[in-house]
């Protein structure tokens, strides 16, 4: 397969990868290939399915306004997210790419499909550029999950065309990288290194892969400092920072506690990561937004908590492998929560990190697949019901449970031989097909589940 470690994690802002995401890149790159910038007189963006449905609550609104101001999600800054929109919402001027100006409002320029979809996926965008002489230039976007985005028509044509990337260890499944493992005597770590080293050096590699770490770890950092209230309007506390500051006030009391700080701990790392991302902070996509806490959560308890020789090399390891899993899931199944549920967020986000540990753990490829495995298996059938469109509940403890899942899957797998009954090949296909099955209500629409119930709960005590 034609994808980068970097592919899968991306650093960028919250809410959400394929609705705050994948959106602004689309944007963005609309106007870019439109080619008539100069001729402009209006834009409109139409948004379908489930970037209408909970498109608010996930800033979608805002990512597109943000990508046709030309900003990127890995270099914008969010502190001035808001003082950007305010701006041009005042004037009620747009700049197309910071350069351009046409007149823009949200209200009149910005269009929710709610009871449609387009042909390709359920996160579908519509962009119209209207131009001095009175045509349109019109391209359909899909936000197709983990901020990966796609023309319409774009993803049959690259799946009939040769992969653009020879790489030494291709793979488009478990079987196929564990086969290789075995005919070269080579580790899961040591084959993706190998494939990352024909797109750039050693040097690149490294370099790019300490940068997300460094910035997984800051993200950790700045939740558990961080108290207040989420924005959105469901008035959700954060609890990350005072539970941190609980944890460490009541350490060597020990009266009615559970012996069990290093995974509490990991839970607040997954929940602060998660709070940063609800309130549209800085984070990477692990496979996704929504999953963005399992795997720095899981990192930090290795570098901490797992005492290693070489934390450098066993962080680097652990993300190789980790993207491995997302690659395979992402092609063989999906990692949008608006296509499979949250089964593919944080179900896939979990084998990720368990896999990653293992690897970094000096497990061997058996035990790897074994550990990722575990990991989709437990989340099987999970839905994506946001309540009020929010990434925030139930999508923030999720991330916590998710991450002790991840744990406690390396952990089986490290003591096992590496064996087991199903293969991580049939449990993705179980992931896709089980996704397929599931109602639409309950992918990333609000429209049932945890989401509908809640609302109705509290509209009955009003």
């Amino acid at each position: 397969m034609d994808m980068s470690v970097f592919d899968l994690f991306k650093i960028g802002i919250g809410p959400s990868s394929s609705h705050t995401v994948g959106p602004m890149v689309a944007a963005r790159r609309f106007l870019l290939e439109s080619g008539a910038l100069d001729e402009a007189v209006g834009v409109e963006a139409h948004l379908y399915g489930s970037l209408a449905l909970t498109g608010v609550g996930h800033a979608t609104d805002k990512a597109v306004i943000l990508g046709l101001m030309g900003e990127t999600p890995q270099d914008i800054d969010p502190d001035t997210v808001e003082d950007k929109l305010a701006e041009a919402e005042l004037d009620g001027v747009l700049r197309l790419l910071g350069t351009h100006e046409v007149p823009f409002t949200a209200r009149s320029n910005l269009v929710w499909h709610k009871t449609s979809t387009l042909p390709e996926h359920p996160n579908g965008m519509r962009f119209v550029l209207q131009l001095k002489d009175g045509s349109v230039i019109e391209r359909i976007y899909y936000s197709v999950g983990g901020g990966f985005i796609t023309a319409a028509g774009e993803a049959q044509t690259r799946s009939n065309e040769a992969p653009q990337t020879q790489v030494p260890f291709p793979f488009d499944t478990m079987s196929e990288l564990l086969a290789h493992g075995k005919q070269h005597g080579l580790s899961i770590p040591h084959m993706l290194r190998a494939n990352e080293l024909v797109r750039m050096s050693e040097a690149e590699l490294d370099a790019g892969l300490d940068r997300i770490w460094v910035t997984m770890r800051d993200c950790i950092a700045h939740g558990l400092v961080t108290e207040g209230q989420l924005p959105g309007g469901l008035n959700v506390k954060r609890r990350a920072a005072t539970l941190w500051k609980q944890a460490h006030c009541n350490e060597g009391k020990r009266v009615n506690e559970l012996p069990h700080d290093a995974t509490h701990h990991v839970t607040l790392y997954a929940m602060a990561v998660n709070e940063e991302n609800a309130a549209g902070g800085r984070v990477v996509t692990a496979p996704t937004n929504g999953a963005a806490g399992i795997i720095p959560a899981v990192l930090r308890y290795y570098a901490e908590d797992c005492r290693p020789t070489d934390a450098a090399k066993g962080i680097r390891d652990f993300l190789l492998t980790s993207s491995a899993i997302g690659m395979l899931c992402k092609k063989n199944a999906s990692i949008s929560g608006a296509e499979v549920g949250c089964q593919g967020e944080v179900g896939v986000a979990c084998a990720m990190a368990a896999a990653g540990l293992v690897a970094a753990l000096g497990g061997s490829n058996e035990r790897i697949e074994n550990a990722a495995e575990i990991g989709i298996e437990h989340h099987l059938g999970m839905t994506c019901d946001p309540i009020g469109g929010l990434v925030q509940i139930p999508c923030i403890e999720r991330n916590g449970m998710g991450a002790i899942k991840a744990i406690t899957a390396a952990s089986l797998a490290l003591k096992g031989d590496g064996t087991h009954f199903v293969s991580l090949d049939n449990v993705i296909e179980t992931m896709r097909q089980t996704g397929a099955d599931m109602q639409a209500k309950y992918k990333e629409t609000s429209l049932g589940g945890l989401a509908v119930h809640v609302v109705t709960v509290n509209h009955a005590a009003c």
